[in-house]
């Protein structure tokens, strides 16, 4: 069975992706768990978010068109998802994570085998309908919360981590797309190699430091404001 190709430059968004979401998580703590005046709910800390997530879930569609163990990789984050939902479920009630970006990465990589043999062209239009469709499934007041991966819910429903099928499936199936547009040959489009860097090392561990980083966040802010 063939391995994932590394290619740099993923890498580096992927790393990318990481310094984006633990600063993001790092405002998050400081206002959730410490209380401190800062706002994560908007403005530019708020997009700093969004744009890490959008890129870990649209290199997360290009990834599954160069790894050949998709079933299993689908299968551990849905595992992983299901444990952090229990931890949060009892260690952080008010922070409970319901449906995250590794509920959402899992069941997205185990659904690519239904979209992977699709023209770009209706990948790209397919993806455009998920995305335009969000803000109108949101809007939709459910009677119970069974369809919440769908972004179907009740009007109480929440959870500190939330990335529905719909819209944010349609940036998995531009990944996707791009891999049919740019990375056929499965190499990188530089001429150049930037491999060697901090980034790139941060982005081959993503799924480890995303793991661990907000214990760890958690654990050196606990140290600093309970010097007590």
């Amino acid at each position: 069975m063939k391995k994932y190709i590394r290619i740099w430059e993923i890498d580096f968004l992927r790393g990318i992706a990481i310094l984006l979401m633990v600063f993001f998580h790092l405002i998050y703590d400081l206002n959730v768990f410490f209380k401190l005046p800062v706002v994560y709910q908007e403005g530019i800390v708020y997009y700093t978010g969004k744009v890490a997530a959008s890129l870990f879930i649209t290199i997360a569609g290009l990834s599954c068109c160069l790894s050949r163990n998709n079933l299993k990789r689908g299968l551990v984050l849905i595992g992983l998802g299901l444990m952090i939902t229990l931890i949060t479920f009892i260690a952080a009630p008010d922070s409970n994570i319901v449906f995250g970006i590794l509920h959402f990465l899992g069941v997205s990589i185990l659904a690519y085998c239904i979209f992977r043999n699709l023209a770009a062209w209706k990948l790209l239009a397919l993806g455009t309908l998920f995305i335009i469709a969000g803000p109108y499934v949101s809007g939709i007041d459910m009677p119970n919360n069974f369809l919440v991966p769908l972004g179907l819910f009740k009007k109480d429903f929440s959870s500190a981590d939330y990335y529905p099928l719909v819209p944010w499936f349609g940036l998995f199936l531009y990944g996707m797309a791009l891999f049919k547009l740019e990375y056929q040959k499965k190499q990188s489009l530089f001429k150049f190699d930037l491999s060697n860097n901090l980034i790139v090392w941060l982005g081959q561990r993503a799924l480890l430091i995303y793991l661990v980083h907000q214990p760890v966040l958690l654990g050196i802010l606990y140290l600093i404001f309970n010097k007590d």
